[in-house]
């Protein structure tokens, strides 16, 4: 084979190949094993040389490294001699007879690939691969006529491209992969004669799907596009590919849907189009071919994967046909109905992965025929029903199984023992019972096992701390488990992650023995002290949570040699003591979060050392002093949370001058003064202001209209996770105050826009540049001395929810714009000197009088005090038919339409028979018409302006 220690060839070498071999050896770093051989008069008998029989001439010089794990792999240090390094010289060229030159799997650090190459005129095989070679590709290259295999990939060009491959008509292979890439990819590769495989995949090249698709491509086998950006659908031309074997077009923009032309590939091994944007159902049934010795399409199809799409629709029956599917991955896509029994036809299939869909139903038990499983994914999907021992009847060679995530009901006996040794196993979310599942007893091969939210009870078993020695992912969370765990306990995997989160779990604080990374602990009943040799057991660890527990004592200093620690989450403990400047070593730290505990004295300085820091909790302690300058040092700040403490002194300015990713600042209930600093309005990416329950004082700052993400008109969901560790994160949470009522916000807290500032000494005219924060949801200005009008133009906060301006010295009317804020679920305006009339329409007729209370001069709806005109219409209320202000009018109409009948018949009749009769009758009629004019001029009167009483 061409490439081991000693050459090939019977023939003696031509002594100007040899003669050229060693200056070419001589531009190379001389310390390569192989090179070693190099001596002597026979070149062809040196390492990675063949020559011709008859003529002498080298033909292969094959100098690839045979030890190409040492690029990835530092543990393999002792092949490092293997790697070829230094300059490649001209004197190849002499080599008139070369057809062979494989360089790859080197180290030749940045240099171009030579343009000399292209003078090798008989080479018909260039493999430069994984050797670092950079810059443009030379064009030279196209003179290469005879060139059949080349071979670029995992280089760092950086360039397109090149347009002058079309011309070498004798290719047969063409792999540029991993290269760096850049522009179109020309369509007239389609036009090489010979062309049978292309490899272009993880590059950033564009390209139309439908036109690429559509070229003549007659010979091509393997096309590898994968991983750049083709757009467009997949065009039913694609079935006239007829030599395809290998087509993945997988992580670009393909749409559409899958075209039934793809049953004519009858030589399609692998179908791969994953994570792109496909829609629709899957094809019912598939085109058939003439040509196939099969009468079923697509029989040589082993491997399809179409996950990560947007498929939906049901699974069609076509799926059972493809006999020789070995893994078929549709995961992640929006398929729903039923898992069709007919799956289990597919008896050489060894993965299937139908996870994170809309599948409902029941599992069918006979997918347990599949006797070759061994991946079988269906989590998070809708499915329901028992899960029984013969849905694994034959599942002797599964090693991962996953039903996470839906609503089944694992039934299976007490003494089960099941036919597989699994390595990884997801069942969180299903019902296994009440106690913990006796049968994990057999498996000693797990990695990976999750039991989250499964309906467990009870204790641990003593015998699963022994069940596997590899394991490195446990989660146990969100069930009911209950008593003591093994203060010490040996796991053997590698980063390994230990959940123990919500259950029932007393005692001490279990810590694990080996290379763990995640330890989570939070909302249990564990107690007594975290032990001061922490980091002697953990050293390596990066997630720390131990949040919601009885843990008492202090926070040990040696959790400052932790230095891996991304988070370190202790709230909502019993833990006393000062906070240890050691955690200022944590150089990694993106969370800290010691929240609601009874941590006393000063915030270390030292922890202005943490400058990766992005979410800070220190609230609800009894720390005091100020808070430290060197908090300066902390850019990447997202949460400062120091709210409910005893910190005294002003609020500093250069908090609106170092944190332009601040979006939650909370500062609430301490003991600062002083004036609000105008460069706070400088935080550029602030959402939450709470300085509310302070001894701050003067006026709020007319900046404070200019919160950027305040005035700006965004619904942008933007989940707040800190400090990822394999599946593990800590998820951003804050209290915001509405309605009096405190409410937590986890996952939606990025929409929240707020802004408290109540239960301070702050005077002044209301500003009105608060009506620019558009975008403002949450507005709480109470318990100060703010005086003047709430201004017209508040109706602009059209996206406020909450509004408490209580207990202040606001004036004048309060104004009917209000009615116009729609969301305004809380409005508190009680405790002012408003006055006037409730413009108590519209919404504002969703409030009751508690909203308005303690404003004397304030009249009308929902308040029991009835505004002047009010009362008088009232004191009329019985004839306010009769009264009305239109009545006159009525009346008259009335008569005119009466005076046809009566009106000249009853007095006709009555001056006929009496003349004191009609003397009588025209007098009232004129009494009547006096009275409604003198009670139509006094309802005018009282429509000026209402007052109270």
């Amino acid at each position: 084979m061409v490439g081991e220690l000693v050459g090939h060839g019977e023939a003696d070498c031509l002594e100007s190949d040899r003669e050229a071999l060693l200056d070419f050896k001589g531009g190379l770093e001389d310390h390569h094993p192989g090179l070693l051989s190099w001596t002597g008069r026979n070149c062809c008998q040196w390492w990675g040389i063949h020559c011709d029989n008859d003529t002498g001439g080298v033909t292969h010089v094959d100098l690839h490294n045979p030890h190409p794990e040492i690029l990835y792999d530092v543990s393999f240090s002792r092949y490092g001699l293997w790697n070829l390094r230094g300059m490649i010289r001209p004197s190849l060229t002499k080599l008139k007879s070369l057809k062979y030159l494989d360089l790859s799997f080197n180290t030749f650090r940045g240099i171009e690939i030579p343009k000399f190459f292209g003078s090798l005129h008989n080479l018909q095989y260039l493999n430069l691969s994984n050797a670092g070679f950079c810059g443009p590709i030379p064009s030279s290259l196209g003179n290469l006529s005879s060139l059949r295999y080349l071979d670029l990939r995992s280089n760092n060009f950086y360039s397109k491209v090149p347009h002058w491959l079309v011309n070498v008509s004798s290719l047969r292979t063409i792999d540029i992969s991993f290269s760096g890439l850049h522009g179109r990819i020309p369509h007239s590769l389609a036009d090489i004669p010979n062309l049978e495989i292309l490899r272009l995949s993880a590059n950033d090249l564009s390209a139309s799907s439908s036109q690429l698709l559509r070229g003549r491509w007659e010979k091509i086998q393997i096309l590898e596009l994968g991983m750049n950006r083709i757009q467009g659908k997949l065009p039913t031309s694609i079935g006239n590919m007829t030599s395809l074997t290998y087509l993945d077009l997988s992580d670009n923009d393909i749409e559409g849907g899958i075209p039934r032309s793809i049953g004519k590939l009858c030589d399609l091994k692998y179908f791969l189009v994953s994570d792109n944007n496909l829609t629709g159902t899957l094809p019912e049934s598939l085109e058939e071919s003439q040509y196939c010795v099969s009468s079923s399409p697509l029989t040589s199809l082993q491997y399809m994967d179409l996950s990560n799409n947007q498929l939906s629709g049901r699974l069609p029956e076509f799926l059972s046909q493809l006999e020789n599917l070995v893994e078929l991955m549709l995961n992640n896509n929006k398929l729903h109905g039923p898992v069709v029994d007919s799956l289990y036809l597919l008896q050489k299939l060894k993965k299937l992965d139908l996870g994170k869909n809309r599948l409902n139903g029941t599992l069918p038990k006979i997918i347990g025929q599949l006797s070759e499983l061994s991946i079988l994914d269906i989590g998070s999907n809708c499915l329901g029903g028992v899960v029984t021992e013969r849905h694994f009847l034959k599942h002797a060679k599964l090693e991962r199984l996953d039903l996470s995530f839906n609503s089944l009901k694992l039934d299976v006996g007490l003494n089960w023992t099941p036919p597989f040794q699994l390595r990884f196993l997801e069942l969180s979310s299903c019902h296994l019972g009440s106690s913990f599942p006796s049968w994990l007893k057999s498996q000693k091969n797990i990695e990976v096992l999750s039991l989250s939210n499964a309906s467990i009870s009870g204790p641990v078993p003593h015998w699963f701390w022994e069940i596997s020695p590899s394991l490195n992912f446990l989660n146990f969370s969100l069930n009911q488990l209950e008593g003591q765990l093994p203060s010490l306990f040996k796991v053997n995997g590698t980063n390994v992650t230990i959940d123990f989160s919500f259950n029932l779990f007393e005692g001490p604080i279990p810590l694990p023995i080996g290379d763990t990374r995640v330890l989570d602990l939070c909302n249990n009943k564990f107690s007594g002290t975290i032990p001061e040799n922490i980091s002697d057991w953990l050293p390596d660890l990066s997630f720390l949570s131990l949040s919601g527990n009885q843990i008492n004592g202090g926070i040990p200093t040696s959790i400052g040699k932790m230095q891996s620690l991304l988070v370190i989450n202790l709230s909502s403990n019993k833990l006393t003591g000062t906070i240890p400047p050691s955690i200022g070593n944590c150089s990694r730290l993106n969370v800290l979060d010691l929240s609601k505990n009874s941590l006393s004295g000063n915030i270390p300085s030292r922890l202005g050392q943490l400058s990766f820091l992005q979410t800070l909790h220190l609230s609800e302690n009894k720390l005091s002093g100020h808070i430290p300058s060197s908090f300066q040092n902390l850019s990447d700040l997202v949460t400062l949370d120091l709210g409910s403490n005893k910190l005294r002194g002003k609020v500093p300015r250069w908090i609106g001058e170092c944190f332009q990713n601040l979006m939650i600042l909370c500062l609430r209930s301490n003991e600062l003064f002083g004036q609000l600093p105008s460069t706070l309005s400088n935080l550029s990416s602030l959402h939450l202001l709470d300085l509310a329950e302070n001894e701050l004082n003067g006026t709020i700052p007319a900046s404070f209209g200019d919160f950027k993400p305040m005035t700006r008109m965004q619904n942008n969901l933007e989940y707040l996770f800190y400090g990822f560790s394999g599946s593990s994160y800590y998820q951003e949470n804050m209290v915001v105050i509405t309605k009096g009522q405190p409410l937590r916000y986890t996952k939606t807290l990025s929409l929240v826009i707020s802004l408290d500032l109540s239960g301070n000494n702050l005077s002044g005219d209301f500003p009105v540049e608060i009506t620019k924060l558009l975008n403002l949801m949450v507005l709480n200005l109470s318990r100060n001395h703010i005086s003047g009008h709430i201004p017209i133009n508040i109706s602009k906060l059209e996206q406020l929810s909450s509004l408490d301006l209580s207990s202040n010295l606001l004036s004048g009317p309060i104004p009917e714009s209000l009615s116009l804020l729609s969301f305004l679920g809380n409005l508190n305006l009680s405790s002012n000197s408003f006055s006037g009339k409730i413009p108590y329409t519209g919404h504002m007729t969703t409030f009751d009088a508690s909203s308005f209370a303690g404003n004397p001069r304030l009249c009308g709806a929902p308040l029991d005090v009835r505004c002047t005109n009010e009362t008088d219409d009232d004191d009329d209320s019985d004839n306010e038919w009769f009264l009305g202000g239109s009545f006159i009018d009525n009346w008259f109409y009335l008569s005119v339409g009466l005076g046809f009948a009566a009106g000249l018949l009853v007095p006709f009749l009555v001056m006929a028979v009496r003349k004191s009769w009609s003397d009588a009758y025209f007098g009232l009629v004129d009494k009547v018409a006096e009275t409604l004019t003198f009670l139509k001029h006094k309802r005018a009167k009282h429509t000026r302006s209402p007052g109270p009483r």
